[in-house]
């Protein structure tokens, strides 16, 4: 195991760049999740940590030593793709115990390896299946179980849940977080999904057109965002935002003249614009809240999902209890807890 420390990265193709001066340390054991939309620089920042794309500037070390002139395969590293890249030709056993055939591994060595693998992914019964006779799921082990045999310092995962069916997603991301908890190996995980990110991560690089815009515990940034970008790619469904301004008098003042009330403490000078933030969950139904028009009601079982517009804008309650509400109804909606933001850097203030 290792620390995986990139220090003013950057990458360009051609003249046009891509990852702006990254300052990442993953800790030794750490599982560390890049996260943010497509085209935002993660699949390159971890091909970069992988060596399958050189880096314009900068550098990237695991452990104490630096690795931008390091072949691949001398990085002591081991990826898992999303697209598996299982041979189709080869058993489950032969998958798994290719690479450490090229490292001319001894025989009883490698056959305890696989089996080890085998056995904590519960593969044991299909070692002699190939990829075409197996689920997508096991697919993914097998892709799991080629990287635990070679005992790295460190796994890089690139979405390797995204080809798999919903509920299939989220049995395997718990079996990779109790695999990780189990090995303890320094893992680099990278998804566009912030469920996945919130549900995996030890912390949480949020990526954002090339630059870290923060990193922290899943729950560090869904209670205290940086920013306007962090507030709404973190959280699900996505905070809601309204414009607004100070009254002075311990509120914001948003669309026809309604005010949201300020969290206690929290003073704002008078006239000042601000975005108003509140998350789905932090909206009560109560006969004191803003009137909203009702557009859409999702009943999922555990809560009720209200989709709103108060005055254009939309808005999205999610409350416990049941409501027999209907499109077109005006109901009342109370912020329980609200984020600020400044309109022109997208910062949130105190």
């Amino acid at each position: 195991m290792a620390t995986v420390t990139l220090r003013d990265v950057r990458k360009s193709f051609g003249s046009t760049p891509v990852v702006h001066g990254v300052d990442i340390l993953i800790e030794d054991g750490e599982f560390c999740v890049l996260v943010g939309p497509s085209g935002c620089g993660k699949s390159t920042l971890l091909r970069m940590i992988a060596g399958l794309e050189e880096i314009s500037a900068g550098e990237i070390l695991i452990g104490e030593r630096v690795v931008n002139n390091v072949a691949p395969k001398e990085r002591d590293i081991a990826m898992v793709f999303q697209n598996y890249a299982l041979y189709p030709h080869m058993t489950v056993r032969d998958n798994m115990a290719f690479s450490l055939k090229l490292a001319r591994t001894p025989r009883e060595q490698m056959q305890q390896r696989v089996a080890e693998a085998a056995g904590i992914l519960g593969l044991t019964d299909y070692l002699e299946r190939y990829p075409r006779q197996l689920s997508g799921g096991q697919r993914q082990r097998v892709a799991m179980g080629r990287a635990i045999v070679r005992k790295p310092q460190v796994f890089l995962f690139d979405e390797p849940l995204s080809n798999l069916d919903a509920k299939l997603r989220v049995s395997m991301r718990t079996e990779i977080k109790a695999l990780h908890q189990r090995l303890k190996t320094t893992s680099v995980y990278v998804t566009h999904d912030q469920i996945e990110a919130m549900t995996m991560a030890d912390r949480i690089v949020v990526m954002n057109a090339g630059r870290v815009e923060q990193i922290g515990s899943p729950l560090d940034l869904y209670d205290n965002p940086a920013n306007l970008f962090v507030a709404g790619f973190i959280g699900s469904p996505a905070m809601n935002f309204v414009p607004g301004k100070a009254t002075g008098n311990g509120s914001i003042s948003v669309a026809q003249g309604h005010d949201i009330p300020l969290n206690a403490g929290v003073k704002v000078e008078a006239g000042r614009e601000v975005i108003v933030g509140v998350r789905p969950e932090h909206l009560a139904v109560s006969a004191s809240g803003l009137p909203v028009e009702v557009v859409v009601v999702e009943p999922t079982g555990a809560d009720t999902q209200i989709f709103c517009k108060l005055a254009g804008v939309d808005i999205t309650a999610v409350v416990r209890e049941r409501h027999e509400f209907h499109p077109g109804e005006t109901i009342r909606l109370a912020p329980q807890l609200t984020f600020l933001f400044d309109p022109a850097s997208g910062a949130r203030l105190a």
